[in-house]
């Protein structure tokens, strides 16, 4: 397993305020002065429920990274992976929701000095918000590709959304800790569909 740090990892589950940048709103990329991480296959950690084989929540094909579960999965089991607990770091990835996925969640930064998460984003028929609460994005995200990167500055506390290069969201973390990214599909504690998908592609960590 790479160790291209103190601590730091990606996981690929089976499972604020608007402040507005103008820079980054007049056509900067929000990888601009970030450093790509290489990663490989031993980054991407899989989660399922622990009573299922890998194949019936999870298939890769052209690049694609295509996962899936139900209301009444079994819960997830663990796998252990390489965290992040300083400086600025960045996740980017593309990622797609069909149509009647609801209240799932499908990013996330795990692990915080105050609760088990520090930034939740889920699909509530069809938009983003963070955790059950503020809206992210409003615009129907269903059945199309949109790129996500979140921006975690762990020393200065706050976490940036930023879908398709525009800067939607920016929020107070909950703390410092032994932090992780996931990608994938998560069900919410309620109103979830019973059936629940996302499907992740270019997936990326930058560290500045």
């Amino acid at each position: 397993m790479m160790n291209l740090s103190n601590c730091y990892s990606l996981y690929l589950i089976v499972l604020g305020s608007l402040l507005p940048n103008l820079s980054l709103l007049s056509g900067a990329d929000p990888t601009d002065g970030f450093t790509e991480i290489p990663l490989t296959e031993a980054n991407f950690l899989l989660h399922r429920p622990y009573d299922i084989p890998l194949e019936e929540r999870y298939s890769y094909e052209s690049g694609v990274h295509k996962m899936w579960v139900y209301a009444d999965d079994k819960p997830l089991a663990l796998v252990q992976g390489l965290d992040y607990c300083s400086g600025v770091w960045q996740f980017e990835g593309n990622a797609f929701v069909p149509n009647g996925t609801s209240g799932a969640t499908i990013v996330q930064i795990h692990r915080a000095a105050h609760g088990n998460t520090t930034m939740l984003l889920r699909i509530y028929n069809g938009e983003m918000r963070y955790y059950v609460y503020e809206l992210v994005d409003a615009t129907n995200l269903y059945d199309k590709w949109f790129r996500v990167n979140l921006i975690h500055n762990v020393d200065g506390g706050m976490v940036t959304v930023f879908i398709n290069g525009v800067q939607k969201f920016e929020t107070h973390d909950h703390g410092p800790g032994d932090l992780h990214f996931k990608c994938g599909v998560y069900g919410a504690p309620s109103d979830i569909s019973y059936y629940m998908e996302s499907r992740w592609k270019d997936i990326k960590i930058y560290k500045k």
